[in-house]
């Protein structure tokens, strides 16, 4: 397992991989190919933005401000358009979008453009909201969105006022004919996520999604619910937990990867943990990152980086490199 590096002049806020080359479209565009030169894309953004995405088609990115309301999709080069979030708590807490594609094949941008309860899905060629409709929401902030592989389901991993850290998971093809039920309490039963507070969470696959707790705790005796430092892996066909397991030492963190059966938390360093025994199968503490524990509270950077398609390498910005971790 080897770890090489490609010096930096500074440190990227957004990576994605597009063949063998790493992209980050904050800052203007920059890019770096296996020779480890960089090359810049011509043009610049009047915002300073410090978070981006990319879809899984490769198609859309987007870059946002993680701490303001504003966002811009783009297609390539292109700007596509501007995007925006409601000023309420907007800097206390990191920006809800996400990029995706639904099953008929439409890929779409999902966000909170009005209200902070209140998520859209619109097309994300035209623009067009899928989900326009009277709502209403209930008082829960929306952030770190993500769609499962086949667009089927949504997951939102925000915090309601306390604050506690919980999740959320939606049927899409059922918020296109019903928007209404983008405002309920979902997919997700709350006694599943009313013991250890969520703080982060990413799809294996169309079915199972992968929950991770950090150390608070809202109710000790939630038998059903995910306990503190655990990492946790809910089938959404079978409504309930296929596996719930300690996840080490420390907070996972708000960042998970998924690869495979595996994911990659990130507690200050990378790791790679088995989500059936939450058992850590390899670690790289050499490689640094931001520890930042929740999506909210404290202005900590979210750690920057990218797994490979085909799961081999992983890209983790640094002050002043890119490490590309050779995974078991």
């Amino acid at each position: 397992m080897t770890v090489e590096s490609i010096p930096v002049r500074s440190a990227p806020r957004s990576l994605a991989w597009q063949g063998d080359d790493l992209v980050s479209w904050v800052g203007g565009g920059r890019r770096w190919g296996r020779d480890g030169v960089e090359r810049r894309a011509p043009f610049t953004w009047s915002l300073p933005f410090d978070a981006g995405t990319v879809s899984a088609s490769g198609r859309y990115s987007a870059v946002w401000q993680e701490r303001g309301t504003k966002a811009v999709l783009l297609e390539g080069e292109r700007v596509v358009r501007e995007l925006n979030r409601s000023y309420y708590h907007a800097p206390s807490f990191d920006y809800p979008l996400g990029l995706g594609t639904l099953g008929d094949g439409r890929e779409v941008v999902v966000h909170c453009p009005d209200d902070y309860n209140v998520l859209q899905i619109e097309d994300a060629a035209s623009g067009e909201r899928l989900t326009a409709g009277d709502r209403e929401p209930q008082d829960v902030f929306h952030s770190r969105l993500s769609l499962s592989p086949d667009g089927r389901y949504l997951l939102s991993v925000g915090w309601f006022w306390q604050p506690f850290g919980t999740a959320l998971v939606y049927d899409t093809a059922l918020a296109l004919t019903d928007p209404g039920t983008l405002d309920g309490k979902g997919l997700l039963p709350a006694t599943a996520v009313m013991r250890g507070e969520v703080t982060a969470g990413c799809w294996l696959d169309a079915d199972r999604l992968v929950l991770a707790a950090g150390r608070e705790e809202w109710d000790e005796e939630e038998s059903a619910g995910l306990a503190p430092c655990h990492l946790g892996v809910w089938s959404v066909s079978a409504g309930r937990w296929l596996h719930r397991s300690p996840a080490g030492d420390a907070e996972p963190g708000v960042l998970l990867l998924p690869r495979g059966d595996q994911v990659i938390a990130f507690p200050g360093h990378p790791r790679l943990l088995d989500t059936a025994t939450g058992r850590i199968v390899a670690e790289w503490p050499e490689v640094g990152v931001p520890a930042k524990s929740a999506c909210f509270g404290r202005e900590d950077p979210t750690p920057v980086a990218a797994l490979h398609p085909d799961g081999t390498r992983l890209a983790v910005a640094q002050t002043d490199r890119i490490a590309i971790v050779t995974l078991p």
